[in-house]
């Protein structure tokens, strides 16, 4: 099956681009708005809007395959690619990247990912959201050329096998981190909530007693609403480096404190993701791993969550080798060809080390279904509810594709059988 054409389309994400470093010290918010001038460089406003590109694959047989190029929300921090603008990088698509996907065979989904994801312009790689979309839309266009759904075809080629159970979904709640909890416990989401807890000030305090306020009245809403004894979600709270604020590089204050979190979290287990950023790769992987070994020494049950500075699937490595972590996030639009979440999950899991599957609230519907196929193929320990904040739709997208992703294959082997009798 070949490609006959390629068709682009500008388009929104489920949320924002923010200026990470503007908000971090100190940008006000106000409404919806952040108040003050950008320190990002890319950057018009602290909050804009998150942009997408739709590059769409026609096929000789007159199917479509579809990818979206987005990248996460806080863009052009942490070592990760410039501001994604869909006006300036559509031109590459169609200037340098048609010509050579016009008249293609899709036969190896592993073989023109590859091919892509390495695709130079003007002397570098091209953008990480580029490379993402195009290796969605190879993806869905091998899938559609053999009849089946891409989470076969991942399992196909990587040896592996299709789940015939939901990955866990983590669901986030962005700022508004106590009515969005109750959307969690109605819906059952077996991770939560996020809480972006990314300011001192407002949300962590600098004695830490806010964040502790918010894991003791968590746990309450959780034993007051859920609607039964087995519903046991795990608390993952993201704090964007904040740790590193109050306590420096004073692990064992720091772990002290996390036991105080867990202590709080009573039944639930606790994760806590980002607990350092030291503005360095090299520096915030020895910190990750500095609490990880403090933490297992004193056998304080708190998982730690690496994510900043571990961006392409060859920081996940590093930081899985050294064991920076109990998990890591595998941040999906900062890896580039879709390829890469894959290898790295199956990295993950072949260390023993948590594989988060994560990705942005700035992504689509098409970015995050695509991403269920490929964790229902690989078997992360949890995946993200994406796009967007408001819980409901993220958590519907994601959850509601591996249901689809199990029936069909259910249903296909259930006819396959009957076949051979």
């Amino acid at each position: 099956m070949k490609i006959i054409d390629v068709v682009t389309s500008q388009g929104r994400t489920g949320f924002f681009f923010d200026d990470q470093k503007a908000i971090k010290q100190g940008a006000k918010s106000e409404g919806s708005f952040y108040v003050g001038d950008p320190l990002t460089p890319g950057f018009t406003r602290i909050r804009q809007a998150g942009e997408s590109l739709t590059i769409m694959l026609v096929l000789e047989d007159g199917q479509v395959a579809f990818g979206d190029c987005c990248a996460v929300q806080y863009s052009g921090c942490g070592g990760r690619d410039p501001l994604f603008l869909a006006q300036e990088f559509e031109l590459i698509i169609h200037q340098e990247l048609k010509p050579l996907l016009m008249g293609r065979e899709l036969d190896s989904f592993k073989t023109l990912a590859h091919e892509f994801d390495n695709f130079h312009h003007e002397g570098k790689r091209i953008h990480t959201a580029l490379r993402y979309g195009i290796t969605q839309a190879l993806l869905d266009g091998v899938a559609k050329a053999h009849h089946t759904q891409m989470a076969n075809i991942v399992a196909l080629e990587y040896g592996t096998q299709v789940s015939d159970q939901l990955i866990p979904i983590f669901s986030q709640s962005g700022d508004n981190r106590y009515d969005n909890v109750d959307k969690m416990i109605i819906k059952g989401s077996p991770v939560m909530p996020h809480a972006l807890i990314n300011n001192v000030a407002a949300k962590l305090g600098y004695q830490g007693e806010k964040l502790l306020e918010y894991v003791k009245w968590l746990r309450q809403r959780v034993d007051t609403f859920k609607s039964n004894d087995d519903y046991m979600p795990v608390f993952h709270i993201d704090v964007y480096g904040t740790f590193g604020i109050i306590f420096k590089t004073d692990y064992e204050a720091m772990a002290d404190y996390m036991k105080s979190l867990r202590e709080a979290s009573g039944p639930y287990h606790l994760r806590i993701e980002g607990p350092v950023d030291f503005d360095d790769r090299e520096l915030t992987m020895l910190g990750l791993k500095a609490i990880t070994e403090v933490l297992d020494r004193r056998h304080i049950d708190v998982e730690i969550v690496a994510d900043e500075w571990c961006n392409t699937l060859e920081d996940i490595i590093y930081f899985a080798d050294n064991k920076a972590g109990h998990m890591v996030q595998i941040k999906t639009p900062d890896l580039g060809g879709i390829q890469n979440t894959i290898e790295a999950v199956l990295y993950c899991n072949k260390k023993g080390i948590g594989a988060y599957q994560g990705g942005t609230c700035n992504e689509t519907d098409i970015s995050a279904k695509t991403c269920v196929h490929v964790a229902m193929a690989t078997h992360p320990v949890q995946i993200l509810a994406k796009p967007g904040m408001g819980v409901d739709e993220g958590y519907m997208i994601v959850y509601n594709e591996m249901q689809r992703i199990i029936a069909l294959n259910k249903a296909m082997k259930g006819r396959t059988n009957h076949e051979m009798r």
